[in-house]
């Protein structure tokens, strides 16, 4: 027996965590996005000599990058928070720092077996991305290791491929809808997609059969 997901639940939970914590879930989503840009405008190389901005462009791209990485997984954690019923604390950024390492090894992962996947007529790496999507929330609600969280998503999904892909479409629905209401739309519907990401996960792992749970490691023993 599988695991299984409500994407009904999935968004009126999330809606309502959305509400009890709006201004602070858009809010940060504002700030990234300003502090990203801004980010980008001074790291944006300006040497003329090719060596020197090449090797520019390669450090300001690996600052972006784990500062993306860094929002991401703090964000993940607020968005855990706010479906506790919790408010969403600035520290889960320090606190998700340790795993950008584990969490960009595991990225890279995902990427090149998806790739391969979308290289081989598209469907398998669309089946691939929605088996391993799950590996960051792993990472940041259970301190999964790398392997381990590839595994605990690949375990939570299984039977649950053309569910997840209706999921993905109404990710596109709610950003359409979102750029419809004068693109302001997008900075709450954002929010509301990492909710519904994060309460999906949560739900899998609640429905999961005891005879298919893992143990993860503790965070002194994940790779």
């Amino acid at each position: 027996m599988n695991a299984h997901f409500s994407i009904s639940d999935a968004f009126f939970n999330s809606w309502k965590a959305l509400k009890s914590q709006i201004w602070i879930l858009v809010g940060l989503f504002v700030g990234f996005y300003i502090i990203y840009f801004t980010l980008s405008i001074f790291l944006m190389p300006s040497s003329t000599t090719a060596f020197s901005f090449s090797i520019k462009l390669i450090i300001g791209y690996i600052v972006m990058l784990l500062f993306s990485l860094l929002f991401n997984l703090g964000y993940t954690k607020n968005c855990f928070q706010a479906l506790d019923g919790e408010e969403p604390q600035f520290s889960a950024y320090g606190k998700q720092a340790p795993k950008i390492f584990k969490t960009l090894v595991a990225s890279l992962f995902v990427v090149a077996i998806v790739f391969v996947g979308f290289c081989l007529l598209i469907i398998p790496g669309i089946y691939l991305c929605a088996r391993l999507q799950f590996y960051a929330a792993a990472i940041v609600e259970e301190d999964a290791g790398i392997m381990e969280s590839l595994n605990r998503s690949w375990n939570l999904t299984k039977g649950n491929v053309m569910r997840l892909i209706l999921l993905f479409l109404s990710y596109i629905g709610i950003i359409t809808v979102g750029l419809l209401l004068l693109i302001i739309g997008v900075f709450v519907a954002e929010p509301v997609i990492c909710l519904m990401y994060c309460d999906t996960y949560r739900q899998l792992c609640k429905n999961l059969p005891a005879e298919a749970k893992e143990t993860i490691p503790q965070e002194e023993t994940a790779i």
